[in-house]
This record gives C-alpha cells, structure tokens and sequence, in this order.
C-alpha cells in the first residue's frame, strides 16, 4: 500500500490548531497573498480531516483578522496590516 506523506501531528495539541498555524505561516510568508481564497474543503483534502477541523482552523484565523469570511463566496486573505504606523 502507498500512502502520501501527509503532515506530522503533535498529539499534545488539537489539529486544528496546527492546521492554522500552517495557513497562519503562509499568509505571514506570502504563499497566501491578500485576497487569496482559503476554502474548507481543499483545508480537508490537503489534510485528511473533518470539515468541523478545517471549519475551526477558519474560525481561529478569522478571529485573529487574518481571514474575512463573505457568504456565499467564502474565506479570504485580508490585507497585511500597515507596519509603518
């Protein structure tokens, strides 16, 4: 049997979490550009979980203003914020 090498959970803390801390990285690196659309489904895909995790990674970054959720259209990057002020 062949099996994709998917992430390494740390088991002392809960997915979603660490799921977040990845997107988190790649908004900070610029992987994920402002106004990139950050889905749920391609979060379970690329992860193997649940929609309740992925939901709740979404959840996180948007409380911490990394994410803008619109209805019907979905998740996104939010502009980086000014740094010179």
């Amino acid at each position: 049997m062949t099996e994709e090498a998917g992430p390494t959970w740390d088991p002392k803390r809960p997915r979603w979490q660490q799921i977040a801390d990845v997107i988190r990285a790649r908004i900070a690196d610029g992987t994920y550009p402002p106004d990139t659309m950050v889905s749920e489904s391609a979060i379970m895909q690329e992860f193997g979980v649940v929609k309740m995790t992925a939901r709740k990674a979404v959840a996180a970054l948007r409380t911490e203003g990394l994410l803008v959720t619109t209805p019907g259209m979905g998740s996104f990057v939010t502009e980086a914020p000014d740094k010179s002020e």
